[in-house]
């Protein structure tokens, strides 16, 4: 009797970014940790020349004949994540085989956790199949799909992170370079990650806009190649000659990069009060000078601080909604998980999710 064929199953994780907000696509530095909720996807054979797409997260099959795939655009639906990856195996002369993903995501949407970046991740392996890429490669790739297919102009930290992430270690990551440090988390602390509930509509939008203040605000600066290029006194020289908003954009920037890089050698410092100051300053320069976060977030990071064993406390992503990261003593952690739900529900009728988190291993394929 013939064996059933194994089916190949590939995980993606999330993740949480510790410090470094909006200065990836800037060249400078971030701090993220792959974490536990991820993609799963599960590839099964089919004889249709297609790729067959099934979630259990979203109703309905949706098929695409891989002859169509090059010259697709966007669909605008959840599958644009694979599409775009697919698109560009093919644009790197590798062959696509028909295949049906059954895809099972964890990472809840819009919260800022990454599950966009989780998707593609997962789908290129799944995609790639036998054919070889470095990890590095497999990251770019992901991004491109993202940038050039989804059109969100965004830097290589999410897919960067879901495919380098390690347990029990957060990743420095150079965003000019694409090379990291490894930094561990102080036995002493707990990352625990809260959603808001909330995500605001203008989010991709202001997204945007921040990419092009950003490039407004470099034009002050030439021969320089990016903000993360630009020193605080650079800045201050310039002050009087940029308009108000520009300036703010690359005050942000360039403190953050310096914040990340203080982080790092705090982690390895084990001061956990100093990286908590450096979350909260972090919070406010995102609140004040780069104007993402939002009345949710501001109201979540400032009760977190109120909550004794709350080392600092920040919101994480893109902005505009989704989470804030909390570096909590682990006696407090139930504490705080208490406090908060109950101080939320009260100020905002909303009950927040929590989620604690261990940093966890990158992109694979699970035996």
């Amino acid at each position: 009797m013939a064996r059933a064929p194994r089916i190949k199953h590939y995980h993606a994780p999330g993740r949480v970014n510790l410090i470094g907000e909006h200065t990836d696509y800037n060249a400078g530095f971030v701090m993220p940790i792959a974490i536990a909720v991820g993609c799963d996807i599960r590839v099964g054979s089919i004889r249709k020349k297609e790729i067959r797409l099934t979630s259990r997260q979203f109703p309905g099959d949706l098929s695409y004949p891989i002859d169509s795939i090059a010259g697709m655009s966007k669909t605008g639906t959840w599958a644009d994540y694979v599409l775009g990856v697919a698109q560009q195996i093919l644009a790197l002369g590798l062959e696509l085989k028909p295949m049906h993903l059954a895809i099972d995501s964890s990472v809840p949407t819009g919260g800022g956790l990454s599950s966009s970046a989780a998707l593609e991740v997962s789908g290129a392996l799944a995609l790639l199949g036998d054919n070889e890429v470095t990890k590095l490669e497999l990251a770019q790739l992901c991004q491109r799909a993202e940038r050039e297919f989804v059109g969100m102009p965004c830097g290589i930290m999410d897919q960067y992170a879901s495919v380098f992430g390690e347990a029990h270690k957060a990743i420095m990551l150079d965003c000019r370079s694409n090379t990291h440090k490894l930094a561990p988390i102080p036995d002493g602390a707990e990352v625990v990650v809260v959603n808001s509930m909330v995500k605001h509509e203008l989010g991709s939008s202001a997204y945007r806009d921040r990419v092009a203040e950003c490039h407004q605000a470099l034009s002050h600066f030439p021969g320089k190649t990016a903000l993360r290029d630009v020193t605080l006194g650079e800045l201050e020289r310039a002050a009087s000659k940029m308009e108000e908003i520009p300036l703010a954009r690359a005050r942000h920037v360039i403190l953050e990069d310096l914040r990340v890089e203080n982080f790092f050698a705090a982690a390895e410092d084990n001061d956990l009060p100093l990286m908590g100051k450096l979350m909260v300053e972090s919070h406010r320069s995102l609140q004040h000078d780069y104007e993402v976060s939002c009345v949710e977030l501001d109201s979540l990071v400032d009760t977190a601080l109120t909550i004794d064993g709350v080392y600092g406390a920040r919101m994480t992503g893109g902005g505009f909604g989704g989470c804030t990261v909390n570096l909590v003593d682990p006696k407090d952690v139930d504490r705080f998980e208490n406090e908060i739900i109950a101080r939320y529900q009260a100020q905002w009728n909303l009950t927040p999710a929590v989620y604690r988190f261990t940093p966890s291993a990158g992109a694979r394929r699970v035996e």
